[in-house]
């Protein structure tokens, strides 16, 4: 008896040893991709060991964490998936035994518990680290600089839960809920997880939409579309010609000081030529396939990818009406390996997988299309740390939303495991049944904004030209009156001034006689 339960008990610390070490490779591997993201869109600065340096450096570590978090994130869920499916098609593999609902279940709150420590804890003190100077009056350096930090989030801290507080208590204002408040981690952390998902999941629904039609114009312009009737030599020395006149219009700015204010334009319209050569070289360097093949292939698979995201959140809908069990739900006991949650097996829920990166994908596209959120652009190498900490604080909102979302939108019927499963918006049903119905209708429009934009453009291009073309013929037609009733005015004060000149000349007047007067008055008044 004392030797199974010692083998059990060895068994259970196994498990967990091993659930560590897969964790921690996991995690691993997500933080070296992080870490040369960051690096390739970081502003590059001096290698000097001062104090600046080594705040930056400890900034970009956190940030790095986050964004290794982010992509945890976005895994979770099809990890499981594909966990489950991998469990179901092969039990008793041996290789595969650390594959377990335990391993999946620890997965989930790991990634539940570094997302609220990244969101409330590592990225503001990473952002006020950073722009903390010490206290006035203080001695400089890192420990002042830390010691503001501290403070800054204690008083962040104080705000947040008293932010949280009046919240929850003008919501439900009994006791037993005003009670459970002061239990910091079993109501604190998840209720205010919750509402942030909530706002995720809002930003989410404003982004995506946006970003599955702008997914089209990036993949135009990150392929190399089919060349019909369009002759690419003629281009590229067309392109030489100006290329070569620029430059000899800069070397010539360069000798006459009268032209240097003129030269900053003329290096911007050469940048932009040698940025069109450089496209044309491609195209011409490019293989028929890729010019004739690769370009529609691509978009038949955004369009397909598209449509059926928007048909399975109408099938969502009707279920939602039909059946209220079709409300996401938690689960707090992982079932992983004893039934398929998907009707087709392996492809559906490769499909499923396949559409929440799709959705993951065009929500961080549509993100950085929005005006608002413009500012936080990452440019290579030319990124400082504020606005990497601004994107890295969106993308992790925008990647712990990324599961809540697809069981929303009935991408996948997979239950939400963890404090994921335990938000308090998730059981009402006109939330739920309101974010479908948005999310459908403003892809929709989208889209179809996006498909006639052209014939949009073409037509308010017709009426313009119309418009300006009448009211040009209205001008002439004016003027060619105008000109008439003139020509009639000019020519009868002509004729008047002739006659009277005429009647005045024939008057013949001496200079001695009497009746000059009589014949000026008779003259004057005829």
């Amino acid at each position: 008896m004392e030797e199974d339960e010692v083998t059990i008990r060895e068994q259970n610390f196994h498990s967990q040893v091993r659930e560590y070490i897969i964790c921690f490779l996991l995690f691993a591997v997500l933080y070296i991709v992080s870490y040369c993201i960051i690096t390739r869109y970081k502003r590059k600065s001096d290698d000097h060991e001062d104090e600046d340096a080594v705040v930056n450096r400890i900034s970009m570590y956190l940030c790095t964490f986050t964004l290794a978090v982010s992509g945890g994130a976005v895994l979770l869920l099809p990890f499981s998936i594909i966990s489950n499916e991998i469990l179901l098609s092969l039990p008793k593999n041996y290789y595969i035994q650390w594959l377990n609902g335990s391993l999946i279940h620890g997965l989930w709150n790991l990634v539940s518990l570094f997302s609220n420590l990244c969101l409330f804890v590592l990225m503001p003190f990473a952002y006020f680290f950073l722009e903390s100077e010490g206290f006035a009056g203080s001695k400089k350096g890192i420990k002042a600089r830390v010691l503001e930090t501290f403070v800054m989030l204690f008083l962040l801290g104080l705000l947040i839960l008293g932010i949280v507080w009046v919240a929850s208590a003008l919501i439900d204002n009994d006791a037993a809920s005003m009670e459970s408040l002061y239990d910091l981690w079993e109501f604190y952390l998840p209720y205010l997880y919750s509402c942030i998902s909530l706002m995720g999941g809002l930003l989410l629904l404003m982004c995506t939409p946006v970003g599955l039609s702008r997914m089209f114009t990036v993949m135009g312009q990150l392929l190399v579309k089919p060349t019909i009737l369009e002759d690419l030599d003629e281009q590229m020395y067309c392109i030489q010609l100006q290329e070569e006149a620029l430059q000899h219009k800069l070397n010539g700015s360069a000798s006459n000081s009268y032209l240097r204010p003129n030269s900053q334009h003329l290096y911007k319209e050469l940048d932009n030529i040698r940025t069109q050569r450089t496209k044309l070289e491609r195209k011409k360097k490019a293989s028929a396939w890729e010019k004739n093949l690769l370009y529609p292939i691509v978009m038949l698979i955004l369009l397909a990818g598209t449509a059926i995201s928007v048909f399975l959140v109408a099938l969502n809908i009707l279920y939602l009406l039909v059946d209220e069990t079709a409300l996401p739900k938690g689960s707090a006991d992982p079932d992983i390996g004893n039934a398929s949650l998907s009707t087709f097996g392996v492809v559906q829920a490769v499909v499923e997988i396949i559409l929440m990166i799709y959705l993951m994908v065009s929500s961080v596209v549509g993100f950085y299309s929005l005006r608002i959120f413009k500012g936080l652009t990452p440019r290579k190498d030319d990124t400082t740390m504020t606005t990497i900490i601004g994107c890295c604080v969106s993308i992790l909102v925008l990647s712990s939303a990324l599961p809540v979302m697809s069981r929303t939108l009935g991408i996948t019927r997979f239950d939400l495991l963890g404090d994921f499963g335990r938000f308090n918006w998730l059981g009402n049903f006109y939330i739920v049944l309101s974010y479908n119905l948005l999310f459908a209708v403003v892809t929709t429009l989208c889209l179809v904004r996006k498909f006639t934009s052209a014939v949009r453009e073409e037509l308010l291009k017709a009426l313009a030209s119309e418009v300006l073309t009448s009211g040009r013929a209205r001008c002439i037609c004016g003027e060619a009156m105008t000109t008439t009733v003139d020509h009639s005015l000019t020519s009868s004060e002509d004729t008047s001034l002739n006659e009277f000149s005429f009647e005045f000349s024939s008057v013949t007047i001496t200079p001695n006689s009497t009746t000059t007067p009589i014949t000026s008055l008779h003259l004057l008044s005829s």
